[in-house]
């Protein structure tokens, strides 16, 4: 296919104003005007004619260079692949058209190679659009994908080439992230001491000058940025598995090759680990007011007074269920009568209430393995059956008002419960008694506990608390009770075999190894 290049000027005729073109006595200067190249490409699918033509080069050397590169390009699709050459003359159309710079030829071969789309200029933002807006995930999952997009991923990468996009570019954000929350946290205590200015000096009625000295500290406090959450290690780690995800997505529909997310190391998101509100702690804790854990967990006995706090509760089933048999807040709410058998002692968690915002919906467990049936003990059948009778009477007393919602924990008139309601009354309960502080989440670890103090080993554990894998279950879930820490140390000690009591040094009875041993030794002694 043919290419030239060739050298033009603007002068005009002073006479008609017409271009002189190749008349232009000047051109014999060969800085006079500038060079223009012309490249024929392959024909369309119909036939027609196409061609790549750039004019304004300053030198041939220039031209000559992006005609050689245009002809690199050309050369890269095989003699018996047309359908190569088609893709390419595409491509060159496109950025003669658009007069983009010339694409690189080694990245080109490369998507060539893997079959990818050769005039795609999507942006990372763009394409994290149509990703989120094909995704069928639940509410929760997808407002999670939305905060991350609008606030960290578009803002700074979202303009970047998706096909450009670099391990580089990911570490540049996420070092930005992490320096906005060294922002965000001195912004947060200067409000808090703003707050703390505008609050009267003295009780009573204020007095002139203190009321326009409050005036003025809450226009300074109207003024500032209101409170914002840094994005810790756990947030971060949430981006980059929303990038990754989308990323991935974009992989398999051939628009890129490689994936940057995957290899960004980061702080690690770790849970936090489950302790229990041993006494000690709990001493501790009622000096300073601190949690030695962000995860606290109840012992057996720290529960069974919470329960007898609870009794008289209405929702007192509910707490007992999610304490003993490990339900999340969502499935407790959410579960049906259907799914309960009394008679067999099992219950499947088969839906679920969450909240989008503030409006709950039911929507399918979290995971697949969620909906697996588990026993329950028969003090949870006696105390579901006392549960379904107050349920029953309330049923009669509201009579055609009644909801029938199918659900084994409603609000009086058989309506859903808001899983919030359920926490604020859990709250109100604990509220009541002297107990250390835990949230109502923090029952499914009291369920994993007990289970274990009842002797459940980890995969008990696991199947009861509906886990995809076991190590979730070790790492958070489980907090040892002392009396089972204790019984496993001293039977592990007992099996070791001594000559002498450890407790008051007298001889112990030696084993039969241990006096074959001894008394080869005495008669070495006497020479025998």
């Amino acid at each position: 296919m043919k290419g030239s290049t060739h050298r033009r000027c603007y002068c005009r005729d002073p006479k008609t104003a017409k271009p002189l073109g190749k008349n232009c006595p000047k051109l014999a200067n060969r800085k006079h005007g500038s060079y223009s190249i012309r490249q024929e490409l392959p024909p369309r699918e119909d036939g027609t004619r196409r061609s790549f033509s750039r004019a304004g080069y300053d030198t041939l050397k220039a031209a000559q260079a992006d005609l050689d590169h245009i002809r690199a390009l050309i050369g890269l699709a095989d003699a018996d692949a047309p359908e190569d050459l088609a893709r390419i003359a595409e491509l060159l159309e496109k950025v003669g058209d658009e007069k983009a710079p010339l694409p690189d030829v080694e990245a080109t071969r490369r998507r060539l190679r893997h079959g990818l789309d050769l005039t795609s200029r999507l942006t990372v933002g763009e394409w994290l659009d149509d990703w989120f807006s094909a995704k069928k995930v639940r509410k929760t999952t997808a407002n999670g994908y939305a905060s991350h997009i609008r606030v960290h991923l578009k803002p700074r990468i979202g303009g970047i080439r998706l096909d450009r996009l670099h391990v580089r570019h990911l570490v540049e954000m996420f070092d930005a992230i992490a320096d906005e929350n060294e922002v965000i946290a001195a912004e947060n205590a200067a409000r808090r001491e703003q707050v703390a200015r505008c609050k009267p000096r003295r009780a009573g009625r204020p007095t002139a000058a203190e009321r326009e000295r409050l005036g003025k500290e809450r226009a300074v406090l109207a003024d500032m940025k209101p409170f914002r959450k840094a994005a810790g290690p756990s947030t971060r780690q949430s981006v980059r598995r929303t990038l990754r995800a989308a990323l991935n997505a974009a992989i398999a529909q051939q628009l890129i090759t490689f994936n940057p997310a995957v290899h960004v190391e980061l702080e690690s998101g770790k849970r936090p680990k489950p302790l229990l509100w041993s006494d000690q702690r709990v001493e501790r804790w009622r000096a300073t007011g601190e949690k030695p854990s962000a995860v606290m967990v109840w012992t057996p006995a720290q529960f069974g007074v919470f329960l007898d706090a609870a009794e008289d509760d209405r929702l007192y089933a509910f707490f007992h269920l999610i304490g003993t048999r490990g339900l999340r807040r969502g499935e407790a709410v959410g579960q049906d009568w259907t799914e309960v058998d009394l008679d067999a002692g099992l219950i499947t968690p088969a839906k679920e209430i969450v909240v989008d915002g503030w409006d709950p919906y039911e929507s399918a467990p979290k995971t697949d393995g969620s909906a697996s049936t588990i026993a329950l003990g028969s003090l949870n059948v006696a105390v579901l059956r006392t549960h379904r009778e107050r349920q029953e009477a309330e049923r009669k007393a509201w009579g055609p008002a009644w909801q029938d919602t199918g659900k084994v924990f409603t609000q009086e008139d058989g309506a859903w419960l808001h899983p919030e309601t359920v926490s604020e009354t859990f709250r109100r309960i604990l509220a009541t008694t002297d107990l250390p502080p835990i949230t109502l989440r923090d029952l499914r670890h009291v369920a994993a506990t007990l289970t274990h103090g009842g002797g459940g080993d980890l995969h008990t554990i696991k199947e009861t608390l509906r886990h995809s894998t076991i190590t979730l279950t070790s790492d958070t879930y489980t907090s040892l009770l002392p009396e089972v820490d204790q019984a496993a140390a001293e039977a592990a000690a007992r099996l070791i075999p001594r000559a002498r009591s450890a407790s008051d040094g007298a001889p112990a009875t030696p084993s039969a190894h241990a006096s074959r041993t001894h008394s080869t030794g005495k008669a070495k002694r006497l020479g025998r």
